[in-house]
């Protein structure tokens, strides 16, 4: 459990975490070495909520991991702006020479934001990582991430457009995830994604509360995986 957890604000949001959840779902889980690997969703970008973890969503993940196994070893790769055909270039090598047996990928949404998009490469580069990981023995987490076209930095007149292509990234990784058994983490379509408190300063990314949101999303989906529950 993060430190001070029990007495944010963060603990009374119905979204996040309860006190003692964490541990209950990830109880004996067999993860040792947790890699993660993208863009700044992946990286941690978001500012600072009063009475919220200040962690980001992976790093959070990685705390919660370690207090139910403490020799857990975590390798973060993410570097903001990267498309998903430069993450798989630049972080796939180093994650398999880390020998993850836990791999988060977040990509895709810097090629969604931009009307280039093209849905069939990104899923060949998506694919290509899970494949590439899960051959080398890493159970493989991948992210229906928030859609950031509620985010305040979007004009009205994009709004539509960055939408269904965020959409459409979210459904097409959901669909490749289940074709290639990765453990999918759906936070596309959450309530919080259209609240404008959910962001940072720079009108794009996440704060950290849509952090703890979404790691809590994804701690509970590891959970249901290990078959585990939180009465």
């Amino acid at each position: 459990m993060a430190d001070g957890y029990a007495v944010t604000l963060e603990a009374a949001d119905p979204w996040c975490l309860r006190p003692g959840e964490a541990a209950a779902l990830l109880a004996g889980h067999p993860w040792r070495r947790f890699a993660v690997v993208g863009d700044s969703v992946a990286a941690g970008l978001g500012d600072p909520v009063p009475g919220y973890v200040e962690l980001s969503w992976c790093d959070r993940i990685r705390t919660e991991l370690a207090a139910v196994r403490p020799e857990l070893v975590y390798l973060n790769l993410g570097v903001r702006d990267l498309r998903a055909a430069e993450i798989r270039a630049g972080q796939l090598g180093p994650a398999l020479r880390f020998a993850p047996d836990l791999v988060l990928v977040a990509a895709g949404g810097n090629d969604a934001l931009r009307r280039s998009y093209d849905p069939d490469a990104v899923d060949g580069e998506l694919a290509g990582m899970i494949t590439e990981l899960r051959r080398a023995g890493a159970e493989v987490i991948t992210v229906g991430m928030f859609n950031v076209s509620y985010a305040p930095s979007f004009p009205d007149p994009v709004k539509h457009l960055v939408r269904e292509r965020m959409d459409t990234l979210a459904v097409r990784t959901a669909a490749l995830a289940a074709r290639l058994g990765a453990i999918h983490v759906d936070c596309s379509g959450h309530p919080a994604e259209r609240d404008p408190g959910s962001y940072s300063a720079d009108g794009i990314h996440g704060n950290l509360r849509s952090h703890s949101i979404c790691a809590a999303l994804t701690i509970r989906r590891l959970g249901a995986h290990l078959g585990n529950t939180f009465a």
